[in-house]
């Protein structure tokens, strides 16, 4: 019986095709993947060894583009982490379109302003999703992230953000996280002090009214040990005139840890530096990346505590793929917005690049005018089936990059480090 193979992406006139062909008599079969990779086709056509392949000459091939929307803080006091997450996401997209692309699909990444302010998010993501977003990355920070997580839950649009970390972020099952969660934040700093510092008597400084601040406190108090005595300063607003009063609660800490972000950390360090113990340690979460650089006339060196925070991220790598991306990053846009927001946002790209390359291997049809709603569906079977990711965040060792994997509640699997930005005493590199 003759074979015959059908290459045609209106599903429709396939079958038709198949079922016309069959009645007379022939052994007809649709090809089925491979209508978005000319490539994939080509081999299974050869693998098939057909009699005759009917071949639709206007297929779209892997030509057109997918869209890849967020948003972040490009101005104002956190814009360090929304430019280093712009520049970084901007840069894998170049490398893979510069490589071919998906199949010969492009990416195109386009990500708005919100100035970490969750009261922009509506307009933001609107226009992103008017404009053909098919894919995010979300939100760069947490309140913003829980406006954006339930408009793209009602649009079905899949999102792997790279540092909104807020335990509630992927609350439904389109969210996913590239960075910790802030209850895991929590929980692996307070197994460093178990580790650590147990039996002893330590300092917290957070922000009472900020969700990233409280929620990483709460997990790291949960999981604490017994033996470890806290002492709590709490601080409100966008701006402190003065830290006297916590410096005073914490001047005997020899160990302070600080879920905040950058800004208030070295306001407080610049007040505290005459007061807290020298040797003393300020170990912060993902909030701290981008202290030594980030904020306006701020020295690290004139203050004579180590300043250190959990990362997966080594920006002063020497070798393995953080290293890599580190050159490729400060080529292109310089040191000044190197953290693990920028290094997280591209392994985002890749992530996902590589989630929909083994979704088309797996027989997913993946193209340029496939909807968001649909390419949600093929990404969250293929984040929950064990797909697992190499990139630049992680931890190096061995030789080796450790892999990343997700559980189904959106929560990233991967190792994380104590990252020292600069040693007790150490003074400023000569130039």
């Amino acid at each position: 019986m003759r074979k015959i193979l059908i290459v045609e992406d209106d599903r429709a006139l396939a079958s038709e095709q198949r079922r016309l062909l069959q009645d007379a008599g022939y052994d007809a079969d649709v090809l089925n993947t491979g209508f978005s990779d000319p490539e994939r086709a080509a081999r299974t056509i050869a693998e098939a060894m057909p009699d005759l392949v009917l071949l639709d000459i206007g297929l779209a091939g892997g030509s057109g583009t997918l869209k890849i929307g967020a948003s972040g803080p490009l101005t104002g006091g956190a814009s360090v982490y929304g430019l280093a997450v712009q520049n970084a996401a901007q840069m894998a997209v170049d490398e893979i379109n510069e490589a071919g692309g998906l199949n010969g699909m492009q990416f195109e990444f386009s990500m708005l302003d919100d100035k970490n302010d969750a009261s922009t998010i509506a307009t933001n993501y609107a226009s992103l999703f008017e404009d053909g977003m098919q894919v995010s990355l979300g939100t760069v920070t947490s309140k913003p992230g829980l406006e954006f997580k339930n408009l793209s839950k009602e649009d079905n649009v899949f999102f792997l953000t790279p540092s909104a970390s807020a335990d509630a972020i992927p609350e439904f099952d389109n969210g996913y996280q590239l960075c910790f969660a802030d209850g895991n934040q929590g929980a692996a700093a307070a197994k460093y002090v178990n580790d650590n510092l147990a039996g002893n008597t330590i300092g917290v400084l957070y922000k009472s009214d900020d969700v990233y601040s409280t929620g990483i406190l709460n997990q790291f108090k949960d999981t604490l040990d017994d033996s470890v005595q806290l002492i709590e300063a709490s601080f409100m607003g966008e701006t402190v005139a003065s830290f006297d009063s916590q410096i005073n609660l914490l001047k005997g800490c020899k160990f302070i840890f600080m879920p905040i972000y950058y800004t208030p950390a070295s306001q407080f360090m610049v007040q505290a530096k005459n007061v807290i113990a020298p040797d003393a340690v300020y170990y912060g979460c993902d909030g701290l990346d981008g202290i030594e650089t980030g904020v306006e006339g701020f020295d690290i060196y004139t203050i004579p505590q180590e300043i250190s925070f959990l990362s997966h991220f080594n920006s002063k790598a020497t070798e393995g793929p953080a290293a890599d991306f580190i050159q490729k990053y400060v080529d292109k846009y310089g040191a000044e917005t190197l953290n693990q927001f920028g290094a997280a946002a591209y392994d985002c790209i890749y992530a996902l690049y590589g989630a929909m390359k083994q979704a088309i291997d797996n027989g997913k049809e993946i193209t340029a005018d496939t909807s968001a709603s649909d390419l949600c569906d093929i990404l969250k079977e293929i984040f929950n089936g064990g797909y697992s990711f190499t990139g630049v965040t992680g931890e190096y060792a061995n030789g080796a990059q450790t892999s990343m994997s997700w559980n189904a509640n959106g929560y990233v699997n991967k190792a994380a480090v104590k990252y020292i930005v600069k040693e007790a005493g150490a003074t400023a590199p000569a130039k």
